[in-house]
């Protein structure tokens, strides 16, 4: 099998860094946006990657964000050294969240960062363990089709 890959790019996403929060998906928005990605796709992937990178400051020592660009899609992979998720499926709950007051003192913690990542992605897949962290993988097609 070909690899068509045109670009792969990994992010350090350092936990509790409130204060470089959006850093990383800024970067790659700015990134796709240089590559001429449609307007659309390119707000889809900011929002389920700002979603994302969010999701490990607020709750990971650390993690790692890598984006892979190819012809046909944006894959963005997530993988943190967290607490983990234990019970997926309510997470997955909107409204559902276990932010702290200072969090959502800050602005954050409305409990939409995993809807909003799904619902902005093609495809979606959660992996979480509690005490081992958790993996995060979705993709946008780049020929315009929404989920």
């Amino acid at each position: 099998m070909v690899d068509e890959r045109i670009f792969r790019h990994s992010y350090p996403v350092e936990g509790g860094d409130f204060s470089h929060a959006g850093e990383v998906s800024c970067q790659m928005k700015n990134l796709l946006k240089e590559m001429g990605v449609n307007g659309q796709i390119l707000r889809r992937a900011a929002i389920a990657s700002f979603e994302a990178e969010m999701n490990v400051i607020m709750y990971a020592a650390s993690g790692t964000v890598e984006l892979t660009v190819t012809p046909e899609e944006i894959r963005i992979s997530i993988v943190d050294e967290g607490p983990g998720i234990p019970d997926i499926e309510l997470a997955m709950t909107e409204g559902y969240s276990t932010a702290t007051a200072e969090m959502r003192e800050l602005g954050f913690g409305a409990g939409m960062g995993l809807p909003n990542i799904k619902k902005n992605s093609d495809t979606f897949r959660l992996q979480s363990k509690p005490g081992l962290g958790t993996w995060l993988e979705f993709t946008i097609r780049r020929n315009g089709a929404g989920p």
